[in-house]
């Protein structure tokens, strides 16, 4: 889209000295001053129609209605959020939270396993959550840069202390690493999002998976 290409080009310089309080930041980046009261304002009600929107009609909604809807202009909107990425990272980081919130929740489960099994099926729930989130999440695995790693980082992290207490346990095979689950979750999540119509395509297709996974097996076996 031209509009967004420009208004990239706008905001990249100012992205940083715009980035709301609690954005980490690099050790070495400069010291970000406090969003003042009304682009606070502007940033909360740009969330809040963004979350609307992506929920309503999926990820690739028109970023001007967003903008229109939360009583701004499209330039407010590319000063907070230089790119939808960016947008769609900040939109999604409650779901995160709560991600990560249920990732320490199950750190001590008896059965490593299945806590690992439980937090995937998670992940997958919220990746289905709207239409083109998972397609993000995949392309965010190969660009570092992308606005969606805020996303990225900390669940592949939560995920690599699941998956090693699970190999720990001699439940899970040690050449499987948490990049590739977080990619096979979110493939399965944009099967199930192409598939409506079979609910229970997502669970039979990690169920699948999981059979891979097992201690002992070559990865070649059909049965579980």
């Amino acid at each position: 889209m031209a509009t967004e290409t420009a208004g990239q080009r706008r905001a990249e310089r100012a992205a940083a000295a715009h980035a709301p309080a609690g954005t980490p930041a690099s050790p070495d980046a400069p010291a970000v001053r406090p969003m003042r009261a009304d682009a606070r304002r502007n940033y909360e009600r740009l969330l809040t129609e963004a979350r609307t929107a992506f929920t309503e009609h999926g990820t690739d909604s028109s970023l001007e209605d967003i903008a229109r809807r939360a009583g701004v202009g499209i330039g407010t909107l590319y000063r907070h959020f230089p790119n939808r990425t960016a947008l769609m990272g900040a939109v999604f980081q409650g779901e995160v939270e709560a991600l990560l919130c249920y990732a320490r929740e199950l750190a001590d489960d008896p059965q490593p396993c299945t806590a690992l099994v439980d937090w995937l099926r998670a992940l997958i729930t919220h990746a289905s959550t709207y239409r083109g989130l998972s397609r993000a999440l995949m392309t965010a695995y190969a660009d570092e840069s992308s606005g969606m790693a805020r996303c990225r980082v900390p669940l592949g992290e939560a995920g690599s202390a699941l998956l090693a207490r699970a190999q720990q346990a001699g439940a899970v095979r040690r050449d499987v690493v948490i990049g590739d689950l977080l990619q096979l979750t979110n493939g399965i999540a944009l099967a199930a999002e192409e598939s409506p119509d079979d609910p229970e395509l997502a669970d039979r297709l990690l169920t699948l998976t999981l059979r891979g996974l097992k201690a002992g097996g070559t990865g070649r076996e059909t049965g579980a």
